[in-house]
């Protein structure tokens, strides 16, 4: 009867699906050459492997070339109603079958528009290169920009080769000048997760499209469908999900720059050369990394107060004041600190205060006349259980104005005079008290 018993509690039990919650254990390994999570909002990073590393990036390319275009609509340089004309070029490489593409015929006219709508959703490769010869006159020069702008937007470990980011070799022959046949595309996941930040923060709009699941294009037979599989009612939907490019190449592996909002915290995950449980690179082991690295981060991490608005530094509630009708002047902070945490860890900070060099003296004075709210330093944050991952930008830090509490004026001449009179005898009280004191 217990044996009996047993096999069905294990049967029924297998009737109901329970959800994985090794996720929610604190701890994450991504199979990935490099990975990274990042919060974006602050750039604080989540989660990282191998971040700083320039690995191979395939479509991953035409995030760039997006914000190019953004770029010179926003400086109408460009139209979305403009008529691009398809060269020889373009058209060769859109009817490849072994790419991503929708056939684009050589001399017809497209719109901004519709190239955009195809490179986004389907990653067409053809028309990323009309939008590239439409902003520069060719990819070559095309090029050139793209790696410009990359240093202009602080970007480390990369190098841009072309348009698309399939293998140089697919491009018939016609390369961008000042390239080779084998050059590749390369970033490290730090700067593919910073160019995507920069991406959404400039151009928030690019979700509109990146986004979209499924979409007819002209004559297409069929219509074209959104690689990343993790959009609603596609194979691996995941809740919040909407973008933003993946990346597929034998160079690079499957890749994958995701985007999620859930809670009101939006995470931004890069996979790079991910690989499934069996070691096998595969769609499977793209969005299951995905998955798993947003689970994680939805899961056990949020922004949350630290410290609250008119919050006190210990050591630091006032500061000695020079010239002033009072002799110090007390000061908080002037809104609450809120940053990026893991959950249970918010009484692992420690304040730290940081002076005003142009307000503060090196004795850490400051002179009156100061009105109130003015401010006099900053308030920050500093990991107590050890070293995290940091920021994006390794040099942030995220903090709030600590202003005067009070306002602090300034002492009237004769105070100030007979300050002056008395700081002069408790000198020479000083002076005497310490000869008397030699003498015995």
């Amino acid at each position: 009867m217990y044996v009996a018993f047993s096999l069905v509690t294990v049967m029924l039990l297998s009737l109901f699906q329970f959800p994985d919650r090794s996720f929610a254990k604190g701890s994450l390994d991504v199979n990935a050459d490099a990975a990274i999570i990042v919060e974006a909002s602050t750039g604080k990073i989540l989660y990282a492997k191998n971040e700083d590393t320039a690995l191979g990036i395939a479509s991953m390319t035409k995030m760039m070339t997006e914000y190019l275009m953004f770029e010179a609509i926003k400086d109408k340089k460009l139209k979305w109603d403009q008529k691009q004309t398809i060269s020889e070029y373009a058209h060769l490489v859109s009817i490849d079958s072994s790419l991503s593409n929708v056939g684009l015929e050589v001399g017809k006219k497209y719109t901004i528009r519709e190239l955009y709508e195809a490179m986004a959703i389907f990653s067409a490769n053809g028309a990323t290169i009309a939008i590239a010869e439409a902003i520069a006159g060719s990819e070559s020069e095309f090029v050139k920009l793209m790696n410009k702008k990359a240093k202009e937007l602080g970007l480390k470990d990369y190098k841009f080769v072309n348009s698309s980011g399939v293998n140089n070799r697919d491009l018939k022959g016609k390369h961008p000048k000042g390239t080779g046949p084998e050059d590749e595309n390369v970033m490290s996941a730090r700067a593919t997760a910073k160019l995507a930040s920069r991406l959404m923060k400039d151009y928030p709009e690019v979700l509109e499209t990146s986004s979209i699941p499924r979409k007819e294009f002209r004559n297409l037979i069929g219509e074209m469908k959104n690689w990343n599989q993790m959009l609603p009612s596609l194979e691996y939907e995941y809740p919040g999900v909407d973008g933003l490019k993946t990346g597929t190449t034998d160079f690079a592996g499957r890749c994958f720059t995701g985007t999620a909002e859930r809670d009101n915290m939006r995470v931004i995950t890069v996979v790079m050369n991910a690989k499934d449980s069996n070691g096998m690179s595969s769609d499977r082991g793209r969005f299951g990394e995905t998955k798993k690295m947003m689970e994680y981060a939805f899961s056990n991490f949020s922004i949350k107060e630290i410290f609250p608005e008119n919050y006190k530094i210990k050591g630091h509630e006032s500061l000695p004041v020079i010239k002033g009708k009072e002799k110090s002047v007390k000061i908080h902070s002037q809104a609450p600190l809120k940053i990026v945490i893991k959950n249970g860890e918010e009484k692992s900070y420690k304040p730290v205060f940081t002076e005003d060099k142009k307000k503060i003296n090196k004795h850490g004075q400051v002179t009156a006349p100061l009105k109130k709210g003015e401010q006099v330093g900053t308030l920050g944050a500093v990991y107590k259980e050890g070293k995290d991952f940091g920021y994006l930008e390794k040099s942030y830090k995220p903090t709030v104005k600590v202003i005067t509490a009070e306002k602090a004026e300034k002492a009237n001449w004769f105070v100030l005079m007979m300050r002056g009179v008395g700081g002069f005898f408790s000198d020479i009280w000083t002076g005497v008290s310490n000869a008397v004191k030699g003498w015995f």
